[in-house]
């Protein structure tokens, strides 16, 4: 499965911005999927991901309540919803997805088995 973000850009501070993340080569019905970050200079970090359920999504605490995660099967895409955006969410944004994800690992690079190239988000004050 190949996945490729899209939708980056540059906004200002308290602006929405929606990111995708299409699939191809495969279905990511089957999938758990997400979204990590990486500011610069940072490590990188966990942002959101779904289950393949799709009943339950886990967020990090410092996008909880203005992030959304979700995916589109019959598109096979994924989205990151980004309301409120501040400047310390400014990034290179990843999608992710992988078959075997338990709670404990959600958080977790590694424990995804498929990587999209980045997108570039950048949140001016």
């Amino acid at each position: 499965v190949q996945l490729q973000a899209s939708g980056g850009g540059l906004v200002q501070a308290g602006e929405t911005l929606r990111l995708s993340c299409a699939a191809s080569g495969g279905t990511i019905r089957t999938s758990s999927v997400g979204w990590f970050r990486q500011a610069p200079g940072k490590d990188r970090e966990f942002v959101a991901a779904i289950f393949r359920s799709g009943n339950n999504a886990y967020y990090a605490g410092s996008v909880k309540g203005r992030f959304t995660v979700s995916r589109d099967a019959a598109q096979n895409t994924i989205y990151l919803q980004m309301t409120s955006l501040k400047p310390e969410d400014t990034a290179m944004y990843y999608c992710v997805a992988g078959r075997r994800l338990i709670l404990s690992t959600i958080g977790q690079w590694s424990a995804y088995d498929y990587w999209g190239q980045e997108t570039q988000v950048t949140v001016s004050s």
